[in-house]
């Protein structure tokens, strides 16, 4: 079901990937239900899609409440967060499907 990545995002990647995101209007929100598997399932959907993808969360302004879910999305979706500001996360993980990768992370050089 998720792609494992077991490296995880370096700062500058993060910020890379906040970068694209700006723009991007959020593609799955979390309701009242919260972490139910129709959520998992359309985050899922939205992954396998688009790579990197913003999640806004609806009706949890408990931050404690929002980490939980935000790590359960994490460890379910194996997809990396790239970072959360407000009621937003963007989340990142690569497509199967090495042909379809939309979304090339920099690498450092090393020196």
């Amino acid at each position: 079901m998720a792609v494992a990545e077991e490296t995880p995002l370096a700062g500058f990647q993060k910020k890379y990937l906040r970068g694209r995101a700006h723009g991007l209007k959020p593609v799955v929100m979390v309701g009242q239900k919260g972490a139910s598997p129709a959520l998992f399932a359309s985050i899922e959907t939205a992954l396998t899609d688009h790579e990197l993808i913003k999640i806004r969360f609806v009706d949890h302004k408990d931050h404690a409440a929002k980490e939980q879910i935000i790590a359960a999305i994490a460890d379910r979706t194996g997809a990396r967060i790239a970072g959360t500001i407000g009621h937003t996360a963007v989340f990142f993980r690569p497509h199967p499907d090495p042909d379809k990768r939309r979304i090339d992370l920099p690498r450092k050089n090393p020196a």
